[in-house]
């Protein structure tokens, strides 16, 4: 099936005036679950921040009211029936797409799918969920599948990763003229949740699965074909810490809490470099941003003990030191990243009621946050 839309239909999405499932969107409970896997606080081509949580019915959406904040509207509630798990992804056009593993109950048994909506601008309705399918067809199978995540490559062309039910990895990717190829598998032993997926710059894209005895690495040759093994990374990660970040063109370092020691590791070039800090589980977010002049990775992460840490260092530079502040807040889930129109750092959280929280790098010298503030 088609979900891309194309002419008119595009043109309308993008204009923010078609009408869709998703402005039946009702009165919305003010208290979040959990945060959406994947960036969950992203940049619109208008210049405002949007963030999204999950509750156990659908999705909670805040925006700024105007870019740089500080007043934001939200949260707004878009019904998401039957989905038990939802993740996020941004393209280059500011489309953010989502996944979802959905579960309905057909003829007394479970049927599983995943499910596939997209916001085209800050502050419109998603589009209607659209079936994608499930790698497995047998239905009894496949219930036994995991939970689907998303990349948006710079042309649009989206990409969904999930672990099959038997343990391998599962590729459903759009081409570039939008049409869905068929699921495609990918050999693995032990494939888990929190497969962390890539889209480069060049427009190929990578993903890092986690697996038995090591991590399985899969790229794109060139753009616009099917994925391929690669060789496997010998890592360890916590349940759902591994993320990514393209720190030089075509070179991904991946970030993850090791499930041992839960200190923060990172991986390049066949290279493990310890980071220190003391992580519980769920993803570490990353990105890169321009401090006094220099570029510099930022991660932040959840301690063991709840609270907000976030760490900075020079890109690819780990070795000079990775600094790490601790903020004084405490979330009940992993916190997001994200640049402000104006390239400031802003780090969003849940606090313990369910609300939303921004944390945004000061204009002085230097790294520095303002205290959060709940929006």
């Amino acid at each position: 099936m088609r979900i891309r839309p194309g002419g008119a239909a595009r043109r309308e999405a993008a204009r923010g005036t078609g009408e869709t499932a998703g402005d039946q969107a009702g009165p919305a409970p003010r208290r979040a679950q959990s945060a959406v896997d994947g960036r969950w606080l992203m940049l619109g081509h208008d210049g405002r921040l949007t963030a999204y949580a999950r509750t156990p019915d659908g999705l909670l959406r805040w925006t700024e009211s105007s870019p740089g904040g500080p007043r934001w509207e939200g949260p707004v509630f878009f019904p998401a029936p039957s989905i038990t798990s939802l993740a996020v992804g941004q393209g280059a056009d500011g489309f953010a797409h989502f996944v979802g593993r959905r579960t309905v109950r057909k003829n007394g048994a479970d049927v599983v799918d995943v499910a596939h909506a997209i916001q085209y601008q800050s502050g419109r309705p998603l589009s209607e969920w659209h079936s994608l399918g499930n790698p497995r067809r047998d239905p009894a199978t496949g219930t036994r599948v995991g939970t689907p995540v998303v990349a948006v490559a710079p042309g649009g062309s989206t990409y969904v990763f999930m672990e099959n039910a038997s343990g391998s990895l599962a590729v459903r990717r759009e081409s570039a003229a939008g049409k869905w190829q068929p699921w495609q598998g990918i050999k693995g032993e032990g494939v888990r949740d929190g497969i962390a997926p890539v889209a480069l710059e060049s427009g190929l894209v990578e993903v890092l699965s986690p697996a038995e005895g090591a991590a399985l690495y899969c790229h794109q040759p060139k753009a616009d074909t099917d994925l391929v093994s690669g060789e496997d990374v010998p890592v360890a990660p916590a349940g759902h810490s591994l993320a990514g970040l393209e720190t030089a063109p075509g070179r991904v370092t991946y970030y993850w809490t090791d499930a041992a020691t839960h200190g923060v590791l990172a991986h390049r070039a066949g290279r493990v470099i310890p980071l220190g800090g003391s992580a519980s589980e769920g993803r570490i977010a990353v990105l890169r941003a321009v401090v006094d002049g220099l570029d510099h990775t930022v991660t932040a992460h959840r301690a063991t003990d709840g609270q907000v840490v976030v760490g900075i260092c020079v890109t690819e530079d780990e070795s000079a030191g990775m600094h790490w502040s601790p903020t004084g807040e405490h979330s009940i889930a992993a916190p997001a990243l994200a640049l402000d129109h104006q390239g400031r750092v802003v780090v969003a959280f849940l606090d313990a009621e369910g609300g939303l929280r921004i944390a945004r790098q000061t204009g002085r010298g230097g790294f520095a946050l303002a205290p959060a503030v709940r929006v």
